[in-house]
């Protein structure tokens, strides 16, 4: 167990440099089962989510392994083992095992998964989907039986455009005989990334970032070298701390549409915000402006992985703001944190008001879950006085060493062991 001690009130100053995305990592360390042969993911994150999956990888007699920040995995042989709770109870992402392990072997066994508590997040689109592709499951007391030795493609319509679903579903279908469409599909650019993985493997997928996708079966797929998009939340976390701070900084490795909406949003609270090809520099010279109502929803909208961070950077604002969480229902719990900092945030459902106070002030504060320690690391850097964030753990789940980059950037922040 570990502790951020955040001695705040500093403005954030420098230049930074962003990770790759975890939430493509994730998914294209599952598409590795779908070849024999070795694939290298260049600057893949040090996260405790990378972590959890390659645990689950290696169960399954993958190998995998670090070099610097080169991970190597390959899946040569793969042991129909059951991916128990101890292993998908850290990572909501384990769900996405199941299309590329019922696409090479027709057959995957899991416990349901776990993950951050910030919602129901049901599998209940990934179970439909595999189900259209005529794979017979079975729930035994919580272990997902797949039989998918009668597999076929088929045109899969998904009531919500569930990225996971969607990930999930262009595995499987990666090594059918025949064409998989999905209509409805996520359209976020994670999605397109996995697809720019897979085909570099060989396979055939089609319109990946447009609600249809066309998933053309191939009969194997070989090695490649890849790396991954940069990590537009991580980018939108830091240009938020910026803000909170009354800071100056540029980030580099950034997609600029990827992270449009995020600082469409930040030039409404007064930043100056300057995009260049892949980097931004954002301005911060005044408190924070009142949005009149922040909303979240599926990309290209407002990312609710950003809805916390901005609620923090919101509650030293001028006025007030409504923050609408359309996604997770219980997405809010790390607010009861700030109001301890001074925040004065009323939620009710899915809305909370944060109406503006002039500063926060440091406390004593525990993170949940992983955009929430994110969005409580945000308002300390931002409050005068001392903040002490246990619940690192989570926060480490997304953002590799994010003591050190605040660091860089002129925050008094350091990590050491709680007790």
């Amino acid at each position: 167990m570990q502790k951020l001690i955040i001695d705040g009130g500093q403005p954030l100053k420098g230049e930074i440099t962003v990770q790759a995305a975890k939430n493509s990592a994730l998914p294209i360390i599952a598409a590795c089962i779908l070849t024999e042969e070795p694939v290298e993911i260049i600057n893949c994150p040090h996260l405790r989510d990378i972590d959890a999956m390659l645990d689950i990888m290696r169960h399954l007699g993958c190998q995998a392994e670090f070099d610097g920040d080169k991970l190597t995995i390959t899946c040569r042989d793969i042991a129909l083992n059951v991916i128990n709770n101890d292993l998908t109870g850290k990572l909501r992402s384990s769900i996405f095992i199941l299309g590329s392990i019922l696409s090479r072997c027709r057959r995957a066994y899991i416990s349901r998964p776990g993950g951050c508590e910030i919602g129901l997040r049901p599998i209940d689109l990934h179970i439909a989907g595999l189900k259209s592709l005529n794979v017979q499951i079975e729930d035994d007391y919580g272990v997902i039986c797949c039989d998918g030795s009668e597999m076929a493609p088929a045109t899969i319509s998904l009531e919500f455009a569930s990225v996971g679903a969607t990930e999930n579903l262009m595995m499987a279908g990666v090594l059918l005989d025949g064409e998989t469409t999905i209509v409805n599909a996520a359209r976020e650019p994670e999605i397109v990334d996995l697809a720019a993985f897979i085909n570099a493997m060989g396979g055939k997928v089609e319109g990946a970032g447009s609600s249809v996708i066309k998933i053309t079966g191939v009969k194997k797929l070989h090695g490649c070298s890849f790396e991954p998009m940069p990590d537009r939340i991580c980018a939108g976390t830091y240009l938020a701390a910026a803000a909170a701070t009354g800071g100056n900084i540029v980030v580099n490795n950034i997609v600029p549409e990827h992270i449009f909406s995020i600082t469409d949003r930040l030039r409404k609270v007064g930043a100056k915000i300057t995009v260049r090809r892949n980097s931004a520099r954002i301005v911060m010279q005044e408190r924070p402006r009142p949005i009149h109502k922040l909303e979240t929803n599926v990309y290209p909208a407002f990312p609710t992985d950003m809805q916390p961070q901005f609620t923090a950077m919101l509650a030293i604002a001028t006025g007030s703001s409504v923050v609408i969480e359309n996604l997770f229902e219980n997405r809010y719990g790390f607010t009861g944190e700030l109001v301890k900092m001074g925040a004065n945030i009323t939620v009710r459902d899915r809305v909370a008001v944060v109406h503006g106070v002039p500063k926060l002030f440091g406390a004593t504060l525990k993170a949940s879950d992983l955009r929430g320690g994110a969005a409580l690391v945000t308002a300390a850097l931002g409050a005068e006085g001392r903040s002490v964030v246990y619940g690192v753990e989570h926060i480490d789940r997304g953002y590799e060493y994010i003591e050190r980059v605040f660091s860089s950037l002129g925050a008094n922040i350091r990590r050491t062991t709680a007790f």
